[in-house]
């Protein structure tokens, strides 16, 4: 019989903070309304006196726009958040946005993509599209090289950095000059696999991730068949022409072994990729306790590969 994952598996970093962060069932949409409320007074908007910030409203869906006051490097980051598809905000990840505009020099453009269930798919990766396309058509005023751009999200909005790389080799546009992604959200069959609902895993549980999945492409698993492999990018069997990737991970994370096969489905197609998982860690481990050694370590690492 599976056995539940305990506070004690984690690593004694994570202990404490993780004790007291547990994520409720989100099926009611009473529930999503309220730890979305909770989330934004959490997360409040966080200015910079370095960093310039408006939002830029697109057909369907609203960016952010962040630029260093001084000088540029040329560099630019489209940011995809997390939320498993039905939470989230762009403003949610306000600080991290500044602290990469400071970092690298570099224009970040962060995506308020239209969350499920009320809007399914394609909506979000539409959003997610409209933004990258936005962000070439402004490179110049930007000052931003659009051969030095890369995409990058955390969570579901990792799965979606990923999906909108598929999406772009598809279409045949410019794709960006890498894809990092954060211990992402890739592969809907995880949450139809019941088996993994007793672990009841600590940061993102599969029950949650079901919801998730199913908020986004319908409750049907057998009707996915016919969608592209953009709607769920850890279904997508060749990874051919899509570029060099990072990707991170803790070994409690429900995504452990999705993040995995994608890593090896993009080695097997000779596409670079730097893979890192982080031992005894659950998911959100480096947002929740930054302070920790192994979250520094694991960020600077993927703070590295960006700036390489």
């Amino acid at each position: 019989m599976t056995q539940a994952m305990r506070i004690e598996d984690l690593h004694p970093d994570f202990q404490a903070t993780f004790k007291r962060s547990q994520i409720p069932y989100l099926k009611n949409p009473v529930v999503r309304h309220l730890v979305q409320f909770a989330s934004g007074l959490a997360r409040r908007p966080k200015s910079d006196p370095e960093v310039s910030r408006r939002v830029v409203k697109l057909k369907n869906c609203r960016i952010r726009v962040y630029e260093p006051k001084g000088d540029k490097s040329g560099a630019g980051l489209l940011w995809i958040h997390g939320g498993g598809m039905v939470l989230g905000s762009a403003a949610m990840n306000d600080a991290e946005c500044n602290t990469f505009v400071k970092t690298h020099k570099a224009v970040v453009v962060s995506v308020d993509y239209r969350l499920a269930p009320a809007h399914r798919f394609p909506a979000a990766i539409d959003d997610c599209f409209e933004a990258w396309q936005w962000m070439l058509a402004n490179a110049e005023a930007l000052s931003v090289a659009p051969s030095n751009i890369i995409i990058s999200g955390q969570s579901a909005g990792g799965g979606l950095a990923a999906a909108l790389c598929q999406r772009i080799y598809d279409f045949g546009g410019q794709q960006p000059n890498a894809q990092v992604l954060i211990y992402p959200m890739l592969d809907d069959r995880t949450s139809e696999a019941v088996e993994n609902d007793p672990v009841a895993h600590i940061g993102w549980n599969n029950r949650n991730n079901r919801v998730g999945w199913r908020s986004y492409l319908g409750e049907d698993p057998d009707a996915r068949q016919s969608l592209p492999s953009w709607a769920a990018p850890g279904r997508r069997e060749d990874a051919k022409g899509l570029p060099a990737c990072w990707m991170g991970v803790g070994t409690l994370d429900l995504f452990l072994e999705e993040n995995r096969a994608y890593a090896l489905l993009l080695k097997s197609a000779s596409v670079p990729c730097e893979y890192v998982e982080v031992e005894r860690a659950p998911h959100g481990f480096e947002i929740l306790v930054p302070d920790s050694d192994i979250s520094k370590k694991f960020t600077r690492s993927m703070y590295d590969y960006m700036a390489h």
